[in-house]
């Protein structure tokens, strides 16, 4: 079985993994929400646990994201708000499970064994990020617009990547450098300009509508005007 955790406490996501190793539980971690949702982009996991309260996301948040690209995945809270105003937020986010902390490990174990043996049985549809007639299979990493295939780049592709997973939102330079180029430089520098004027060319230029805009002064957002 393969577990993703997004917890911000280091203690405690050790803990969970030294108790799923003994259970032969292969167990990812992210210590953040962004990072969480850019891991689940890549790969997928049988059942992912999310605690609340974590930078840059919330487990709310991250959990609608779960559920709207990939239904069928389990997504179990695991967090210390355990009002029941906590838990209906979490229901209905998508939350397929809800455990409060502080909790027994034998009982976060057999509930994330029971989420897995029902995910067994439900058929997984590849995981394709979309906006409009514009496509993009997680899997096969095939663009397609309007059925037509679109060649990329690897830098391309991870920059369309960046700005589905935001879709509709406004992401700045500075995001796209920290994300997608992992790099923390000179924000004056034309790079991303460039590259979205690469991706805008073979994206939009023989397409309508037009998706990849530059809101000026904020930065670029991928969006159905």
């Amino acid at each position: 079985m393969h577990v993703l955790l997004v917890e911000d406490d280091p203690k405690l996501a050790g803990f969970i993994q030294k108790g799923f190793s003994s259970e032969n539980i292969n167990l990812d971690i992210a210590y953040d929400g962004l990072i969480g949702q850019r891991i689940l982009s890549q790969k997928p996991y049988d059942v992912v646990i999310l605690d609340v309260n974590l930078p840059s996301i919330n487990g709310f948040e991250l959990c609608k994201f779960v559920k709207n690209n990939w239904a069928s995945t389990p997504v179990m809270m695991l967090t210390a708000l355990s009002t029941i105003e906590d838990k209906e937020i979490g229901f209905n986010a998508g939350a397929d499970d809800y455990l409060a902390k502080p909790f027994e490990f034998k009982e976060l174990l057999l509930r994330v064994k029971a989420l897995g043996r029902r995910n067994m049985f439900v058929s997984k549809p590849s995981k394709i990020l979309e906006i409009a007639d514009l496509k993009l299979n997680l899997d096969t990493q095939e663009v397609t617009r309007s059925g037509k295939k679109i060649e990329l780049t690897k830098r391309e592709y991870d920059l369309l990547e960046y700005l589905l997973l935001n879709k509709g939102k406004v992401v700045s330079r500075v995001d796209i450098l920290e994300k997608v180029w992992d790099l923390n430089f000179d924000t004056n520098t034309n790079v991303i300009d460039v590259y979205i004027t690469y991706l805008r060319r073979k994206l939009d230029k023989d397409f309508e509508p037009k998706l990849l805009h530059t809101i000026i002064g904020r930065g670029y957002s991928l969006r159905e005007e």
